[in-house]
């Protein structure tokens, strides 16, 4: 029997137990949970326990608008992967030696964090695999994105975003991508971007974190302890 879905989540785990449930009745070809970190782990560590999945993270920064930490006008993923907004960029007026500077930054820390989560373990396996790509909200969806075109040339059977909380608008374009597919000539005809899925779909949103009692920043160490908590004995994700 599926929970019911509360007005608002205790914490992320509490977020994750209930997505989880949600999602289990998936028809998951070899299921893969892979997390956006940090914000995403502790979300997709339940979601992983429920679909008794293995876990590992796909490494995506946000792009952010300077003094508005949640609103992003790109982001930047695991194999040279960029997306950016161009009507974010307009509306808040950015230049492009500041978009480089901000973009430089962001990019310094996913290798950073690339060594410090992973280590010299290399990514999880995607090909062939039904991939739920977790995080504890969306509000424009750019990282999100970023997180499906890194995967998509890794050739899984289907990518399913899915998150607590999230704006209808960001949601319905993540749909309508699934629909139109992402691809174009010099790659794939389609991107397998499966049904997303948002538990929540407030309307007026105020940012993913009005929608948690407990929003506290995840640190690395706690990335760290529920990745090892994953791990099998030899290190690599269960």
């Amino acid at each position: 029997m599926t929970a019911a879905i509360p007005q608002r989540f205790r914490n992320r785990r509490h977020a994750g137990a209930l997505l989880g449930t949600m999602l289990r009745d998936s028809e998951a070809v070899d299921p893969l949970v892979l997390a956006l970190p940090r914000g995403g782990v502790p979300v997709a560590s339940e979601v992983a326990r429920a679909l008794n999945a293995p876990l590992d993270v796909l490494l995506v920064r946000k792009l952010g608008v300077p003094r508005q930490k949640e609103l992003a006008f790109g982001a930047i993923a695991e194999g040279g992967v960029q997306v950016i907004n161009r009507t974010v960029i307009a509306q808040q007026g950015l230049g492009d030696k500041r978009i480089q500077q901000i973009t430089r930054r962001q990019q310094n820390e996913l290798s950073r964090r690339a060594r410090l989560f992973r280590g010299e373990r290399p990514p999880e396996p995607i090909k062939g695999r039904t991939v739920f790509l977790i995080d504890d909200g969306l509000a424009t969806g750019a990282s999100m994105r970023a997180a499906i075109q890194a995967l998509v040339y890794r050739e899984p059977h289907e990518i399913v975003p899915a998150v607590p909380v999230a704006p209808s608008r960001t949601i319905a374009e993540l749909r309508s991508q699934a629909q139109t597919g992402a691809g174009n000539a010099a790659g794939p005809p389609s991107t397998p971007v499966g049904q997303a899925v948002a538990l929540l779909s407030p309307s007026p949103f105020w940012g993913v974190g009005a929608w948690y009692d407990d929003f506290r920043q995840v640190s690395d160490s706690e990335v760290i302890k529920v990745l090892a908590a994953h791990a099998r004995p030899d290190g690599s994700p269960v």
